[in-house]
């Protein structure tokens, strides 16, 4: 068995932490010794952690950017628990761990899950031209999505060892058992009637989602005839221009932002289809998260969408930025025989491909080879 420190920037509501934690929980129930770190004090998911076997869960509190007290902090404790591996989630993560397992002197392999497919600005390019050299000093880098590792390879961003792991989502969890009936009555809490045309979205309210592109779709496809609403499932910096749009376009009281929610599937199970109008992603959890819960998801063509969607057959993809596309895709799928079979097929391609146990089965796999590779390689060099 391993014994594995987990390393993320935050325990935020994003989707890398929310992996990250998964991975660490079910390898602690499979008998691995699972220690998890988090850089800065932000803890909203620290409830989800459930860890066996002497497993920890440390805060490094870092008070700036890059903290030397942090770092000196995070070297000792690498030191005390001797862990067989170190596994990051982005490049952040990447950059404290590297440069802590130096510190520490303890020659256990690096391992970096990564989830981004675009740098949107100057400061994040900038950025990378720091990472770089850690992804190249990594023993492996995991990406989310084939179309994302040949993105990365192009730009020099890999290690020695680089694999695909799709992102994948507990099937048990996010199943659809409501009934008709609740699913009536919460969308009615919601302000919605059995005709409206709900559609979902599942995102931080951040500039790379893109929220405001489906504030526009709802205004056209209002101007359509179809009776189309909006779910925004999440907060955060955006909030004012998706409101501030909505008012332009005379769709405000079309448009519900639930703010943060601990429990997403009741708000996905009360929309007829999901949408993703994302700049940038990986391989986005919050689709086939909607896609378990047997949602059609039209989803921008970036990152990993296309190895998770067929269009016209589970959901459909548009070009990124394309909101009459967009709102063509969306219209086929405001008839609820279409979007009901679509979504029926979209669960069987999560239950097929990307169970959280088939994640985890790839993770687990990578990690104990990469282990055994470092072991040998030791004991080669000590006879």
């Amino acid at each position: 068995m391993a014994k594995v420190i987990f390393v993320t920037a935050s325990l935020t509501h994003g989707g890398a932490e929310r992996l990250s934690i998964a991975v660490t929980n079910r390898l602690a129930e499979r008998g691995h010794e699972c220690h998890a770190v988090y850089i800065k004090s932000v803890g909203t998911q620290l409830g989800r952690i459930r860890l066996r076997n002497g497993g920890t869960v440390q805060c490094l509190d870092a008070s700036r950017y890059f903290d030397g007290r942090t770092l000196g902090n995070f070297a000792a404790h690498i030191s005390r628990v001797k862990p067989s591996a170190v596994v990051a989630a982005n490049p952040y993560a990447l950059m404290y761990s590297s440069l802590a397992l130096r510190l520490s002197r303890l020659g256990v392999p690096l391992i970096v899950t990564y989830h981004s497919t675009r740098l949107l600005g100057a400061k994040e390019q900038l950025q990378m031209a720091i990472y770089r050299p850690f992804f190249w000093m990594a023993d492996c880098s995991v990406f989310v999505s084939e179309r994302q590792r040949r993105y990365w390879l192009r730009r020099g961003v890999l290690s020695r060892r680089n694999e695909v792991v799709h992102n994948g989502v507990d099937t048990e969890e996010f199943c659809d058992r409501w009934s008709p009936g609740e699913r009536g009555m919460f969308r009615r809490t919601l302000g919605f009637s059995d005709a409206d045309y709900v559609i979902g979205m599942s995102a931080l309210l951040r500039p790379e989602k893109n929220h405001v592109q489906l504030v526009e779709a709802i205004a056209a496809l209002r101007n359509l005839g179809i009776p189309a609403r909006a779910l925004m499932i999440g907060d955060g910096e955006m909030r004012g221009a998706i409101e501030a749009r909505a008012r332009e376009l005379d769709v405000e009281r079309h448009v519900v932002i639930t703010g943060l929610e601990e429990d997403v599937r009741p708000h996905i199970v009360a929309c007829d289809v999901m949408a993703m109008c994302s700049f940038t992603e990986g391989f986005s959890l919050a689709a086939i998260e909607a896609m378990a819960l047997c949602r059609p998801v039209v989803h921008s063509d970036v990152g990993g969408a296309a190895e998770m969607i067929v269009p016209g057959c589970n959901g459909f993809l548009f070009p990124v930025g394309d909101t009459r596309a967009l709102t063509d895709r969306l219209a086929i799928l405001a008839d609820r025989e279409v979007s009901k079979k679509m979504g029926n097929k979209a669960r069987d391609m999560v239950e097929r491909l990307f169970s959280e146990k088939t994640m985890v089965d790839r993770y687990e796999r990578i990690l104990l080879e990469i282990c055994r590779t470092r072991s040998g390689t030791r004991e080669a060099v000590a006879s």
